[in-house]
């Protein structure tokens, strides 16, 4: 066995293939269509505004609108009672950090069907979390994992095959089964990040995925706009990229873990604040990211995580540290 499999609770609560739509009068060739201009699932097609729809080649705006409709009889996107939202929310997992100290933080681990933004300075571990986090996402959720495959989308060059094979032996998993469940693509600019999400919904509507790394988001974003004169462009860009990858989060009911790089703020205000340093991407980053985390340095090779922003996690530290098999709680 060199994949992992899709159990049947998550078939039967899993996103519906676009297939589906042609019992509902599309046609075949515009199901293609649809595929081909990167809608995998029902629930992507709900989730989009219809001009998205309308800029596939071969859909005009009547075949649009008929195609939306039928999308919004398949999926549930009305009101609900607070009840019925709990039941939903049941099928939210959460993926452990590797670390008790850091998972009573967070109060279990990475949740799912969320965007978790992960944020400091260098040699903060903000890297080795997210290779711990695509080797438990492959652990039984019994065991504190997603059952699940990992996507790593790397744009700075920082991914090493080598520290996954040594932190799937601390967890007991084969080196190469690990390597064989971990999706990797290198992104070049962010254009291309932004079209590797298109092919990572055509990944994950085929095979379960429990985790979606983005190490990092901000750093081609900082290199491609430049300058105030730019600052809008890139701000309207990024946030098209993280409502993408939000969306495919509750489509598919995956964690998604984002590093993001920090600046120092040079303002006035800068000489009264405690620490200095803010993460970059503004408000845009600040309101797409559900859960916001905060490492800095802390004595050797422990490092210390705070709460920055939650809906539901309370402002609270935690120590961990870096060791050869991944994230453990911190040594004295």
């Amino acid at each position: 066995m060199t994949t992992i499999e899709r159990d049947d609770a998550e078939e039967v609560s899993g996103p519906t293939l676009v297939a589906e739509l042609e019992r509902h009068g599309i046609s075949g060739t515009d199901t293609k269509k649809l595929i081909e201009g990167g809608f995998h699932t029902v629930e992507a097609i709900a989730f989009s505004p219809r001009k998205q729809l309308l800029a596939v080649k071969g859909i005009s705006e009547q075949k649009a609108e008929k195609i939306f409709e039928a999308a919004c009889k398949l999926v549930k996107m009305g009101f609900s009672t607070a009840n019925e939202y709990e039941k939903v929310r049941e099928k939210v997992f959460k993926v452990t950090t590797g670390s008790p100290e850091l998972d009573k933080l967070l109060q279990g681990g990475i949740e799912s069907s969320s965007l978790t933004e992960i944020f400091g300075e260098f040699r903060t571990g903000k890297t080795q979390l997210c290779h711990t986090l695509c080797v438990t996402a492959m652990l039984e959720k019994t065991a504190g994992g997603g059952q699940g495959k990992a996507m790593y989308i790397d744009t700075e060059g920082t991914f090493r095959p080598q520290r996954i094979k040594q932190i799937a032996e601390r967890f007991e998993i084969d080196p190469d089964f690990a390597l064989d469940n971990i999706t990797y693509a290198r992104a070049y600019s962010s254009d291309h990040q932004l079209a590797l999400l298109v092919q990572a919904a055509a990944l994950m509507s085929e095979e379960h995925y429990a985790l979606i790394v983005i190490d990092s988001a901000t750093a081609l974003y900082r290199t491609d706009y430049s300058g105030r004169g730019e600052l809008s462009a890139r701000q309207m860009s990024l946030a098209k990229y993280l409502r993408m990858l939000l969306r495919l989060a509750d489509e598919f009911n995956v964690a998604v873990v984002m590093s993001n790089q920090v600046v120092a703020q040079v303002d006035g205000g800068a000489m009264f604040a405690a620490d200095p340093k803010k993460p970059i991407g503004g408000n845009i980053m600040a309101h797409a990211s559900t859960t916001r985390l905060y490492l800095r340095k802390g004595r050797g090779e422990n490092r210390i995580c705070k709460i920055y922003d939650s809906p539901c996690l309370p402002e609270a530290e935690a120590m961990f540290s870096i060791t050869e098999g991944g994230i453990k709680d911190a040594t004295d």
